[in-house]
């Protein structure tokens, strides 16, 4: 459909009081912040069953699975940028998806076994109720077309989402991952959908207050994950002097991934998203970028709790993997974010890359406490560049559009 059409749905939304207005602040509801405490069991779930499965099958199922959480949780927080989340409609659609994601992470550590057909459902049942609720409530408006290509696609992506819980062996991930493909592939291109086009470019004009604020709680939600599996681990073992440096070691290491997110970058996402030339490729480009740096910390968290259980435990080439591989993965996702915001990467990124990769075979069979030492001293490492650079320079600003 044309975007001046789409234009003039949107006003008759807005006139409703359903869709956001575009001018003044746009701060995160508390229905929101609730929402994401579903979150924190999730994630948690997740970097549990890492730990717990430390092989390629493993690391494989985790990526899986929370790719479809992120998903859940991303699509969510773009519906409530666009939409008043305290409206009647859009708070029942919010408390649906709580339900589905809670049902989704309770069967978390089984997803791929026992609970698949269940956790399949789960998924498929809250995007295609989102779509649903958003219809039913906007009949005949703009965000009735923009439901309706979300419910063409889901549809699609449902088909492989079930099967795949109904197989076993192999062919679920198959077909798992070809659902997610699906499902992140047609938000890239703006869903595409027969009869209806793509989304009009200019329904991602969002709320740039209100989208970046969602990202930056994310992303502190899943340092809150990383917080709450290592005191939980501290606290189901004996206390000894291992442990209690391992558990020091992953506070620190939690504390220098939050300074390193926030570091200009970080706290320039809504300036970003307000000066793009492209707000919507931006707004599109995040999720990625921000489920990267997201795994980063899944992975870092399913380290850290086997450092504080087992700190003398040989290092593995899969412990490696998780422990210094969890902080590259954050580091990799936050040069990217950097270069969205200042078309430009700092070069310490890149040298604490390096270095993270080098240390991963050194560190064989060393104590699993030293590899956590390691990675939490190449962050601190770039978090001490950051703060000579702060100091050293004029404060940065986004990258000018062109």
């Amino acid at each position: 459909m044309p975007e001046s059409v789409d234009g003039h749905l949107m006003t008759t939304d807005r006139a409703v009081g359903l869709t956001r207005a575009g001018g003044g602040p746009q701060r995160a509801t508390l229905l929101e912040l609730f929402l994401d405490l579903v979150f924190v069991a999730a994630l948690a779930l997740t970097s549990r069953s890492l730990a717990q499965r430390l092989d390629p099958a493993g690391v494989f199922q985790t990526v899986v699975l929370l790719m479809a959480i992120w998903w859940v949780w991303s699509v969510t927080a773009l519906t409530t940028d666009l939409y008043h989340p305290q409206r009647p409609p859009i708070f029942a659609m919010t408390l649906w998806v709580m339900l589905g994601t809670i049902l989704m992470a309770g069967t978390l550590p089984d997803a791929f076994s026992d609970r698949a057909l269940a956790f399949a459902g789960a998924y498929v049942a809250i995007h295609l109720g989102r779509g649903v609720f958003l219809v039913a409530a906007l009949h005949g408006r703009m965000a009735r077309l923009h439901a309706s290509r979300f419910i063409f696609w889901f549809v699609l992506s449902a088909a492989p989402w079930l099967a795949g819980g109904l197989v076993a062996g192999p062919a679920r991930g198959v077909l798992w991952s070809a659902a997610l493909a699906v499902d992140y592939g047609s938000a890239w291109l703006r869903y595409p959908t027969p009869g209806l086009g793509k989304v009009p470019a200019s329904q991602y004009r969002v709320a740039a207050d209100h989208l970046a604020e969602r990202y930056q709680q994310f992303f502190t939600l899943a340092l809150g994950d990383l917080i709450l599996v290592t005191t939980l681990t501290y606290a189901d073992h004996d206390m000894t002097a291992g442990r209690t440096g391992a558990l020091l070691v992953a506070f620190a290491a939690t504390v220098l991934l939050w300074q390193i997110y926030v570091h200009r970058a970080g706290s320039l996402l809504q300036a970003t998203i307000e000066s793009a030339r492209d707000p919507g490729g931006f707004v599109r480009s995040a999720p990625y970028t921000h489920l990267v740096m997201v795994a980063g910390v899944v992975a870092a968290s399913a380290g850290f709790e086997i450092a504080i259980a087992h700190p003398a435990e040989p290092t593995t080439p899969w412990l490696a993997g998780v422990m210094l591989g969890g902080p590259a993965l954050f580091l990799v996702g936050r040069a990217r974010f950097e270069y969205e915001v200042f078309s430009r990467v700092s070069a310490s990124r890149l040298v604490a890359l390096l270095v993270l990769a080098v240390a991963a075979p050194l560190l064989r069979h060393t104590p699993a406490l030293l590899a956590g030492l390691t990675a939490t001293l190449v962050l601190a490492g770039v978090a001490v560049a950051d703060g000579i650079r702060a100091r050293g320079g004029m404060p940065e600003q986004p990258a000018p559009s062109m």
